[in-house]
C-alpha cells in the first residue's frame, strides 16, 4: 500500500506492505530514492515492509521546513505504529538507523548496515572534490552531478538503474544545506548499540567508504562484516540476493 505521511509542515512518499515477522525498514542511500531496494522487495514477499523517499528524494516533494532524518524515521515509525523494527540502512539511511537504535534501543531488532554513513567519523578533507561539486551545485547541473555520482560512487559500472537512482537523489542536493538538520554525531557512540548487526561493503566502493565501514564494524560491539566482491556504493542493486539474504538471516533472529 502506497501512503503519504505528513511529517511536520511537509510530507514523504511512503510504501507499507502488511506481512509476518518482525518489521523490516529500508532506508535509502543519498545517491539514490527507495526503489534502489527493488531487487531486494521481491525476496522480502510474505513479510511486513516499510520504505520511504527522504522528503526531496524520489516521490517525496521538496523540503519547506528544517527537519532531520531521525525526526522522520521516528514520525513515520510512530505513524503506523511500528514498535520494534530491523533497519536496513544504506549509506545515509545506515546513518540513520544507527542514530535511531541509539536514541531507542528497546525498538531496534537488529541493523543490517550496507556502507554506513557514520556521523562524526574523522573523514580527510577533500578540497578537489568539494570544489567540483560545489560548482556544479551552484549551477543546479543535474547531469553533471549524475555524471559527478557515476564516477564516484558507481565502480561497477554505469547501469541504467544507477543512473536512474541518481537522477531520483540529485534534486534533493539542492536545497539540503538549507533545510536538513544533521543527527548528532554517532562514531564516538557504536560502542553502545546493543542490537545485533552487520556491515556490509563492497570491494569497489571508494576506500575511505571502505575503511568507515570496517571501523563502524569494528566498535560495534559483536557486529558481522561482509566484503561484497565487485559491488560500488549500490550493493542492493549490484547484490540482491546476498543483501536479501541477509536481511531475512537477521530478521529471523
Amino acid at each position: 500500500m502506497e501512503l503519504t505521511i505528513p511529517v511536520g509542515q511537509d510530507t514523504v512518499w511512503t510504501e507499507h506492505l502488511a506481512g509476518d515477522g518482525v518489521p523490516i525498514v529500508l532506508l535509502h542511500p543519498g545517491i539514490g530514492d527507495s526503489r534502489s531496494w527493488d531487487l531486494v522487495m521481491p525476496g522480502l514477499d510474505g513479510r511486513r515492509v516499510v520504505r520511504y523517499d527522504v522528503r526531496g528524494y524520489g516521490r517525496s516533494p521538496q523540503p519547506t521546513t528544517e527537519f532531520s532524518l531521525l525526526g522522520d524515521l521516528e514520525t513515520v515509525l510512530d505513524q503506523l505504529n511500528l514498535e520494534r523494527v530491523l533497519l536496513v540502512g544504506c549509506s545515509m539511511g545506515g546513518s540513520t538507523a544507527l542514530s535511531f537504535a541509539l536514541a531507542h534501543p528497546e525498538r531496534a531488532h537488529g541493523l543490517v548496515l550496507l556502507c554506513p554513513g557514520i556521523p562524526g567519523f574523522p573523514m580527510p578533507e577533500e578540497p578537489e572534490l568539494d570544489a567540483q561539486y560545489d560548482v556544479l551545485a551552484a549551477d543546479r547541473d543535474v547531469e553533471g552531478l549524475v555524471q559527478f555520482g557515476l564516477r564516484h560512487w558507481a565502480a561497477a559500472g554505469a547501469d541504467d538503474a544507477v543512473v536512474a537512482q541518481l537522477r531520483a537523489a540529485v534534486p534533493a542536493w539542492f536545497d539540503q544545506d538549507e533545510y536538513l538538520k544533521p543527527d548528532p554525531p554517532v562514531y564516538d557512540r557504536l560502542h553502545e548499540i546493543q542490537a545485533p548487526s552487520v556491515v556490509m561493503v563492497g570491494d569497489k566502493d571508494r576506500p575511505i567508504l571502505a575503511a568507515v565501514a570496517g571501523a563502524t564494524a569494528a566498535r560495534i560491539p559483536g557486529c558481522q562484516f561482509v566484503w561484497l566482491p565487485g559491488t560500488d556504493h549500490f550493493p542492493s542493486l549490484r547484490e540482491p540476493q546476498l543483501v536479501t539474504d541477509t536481511i531475512l538471516r537477521f530478521a529471523a533472529g
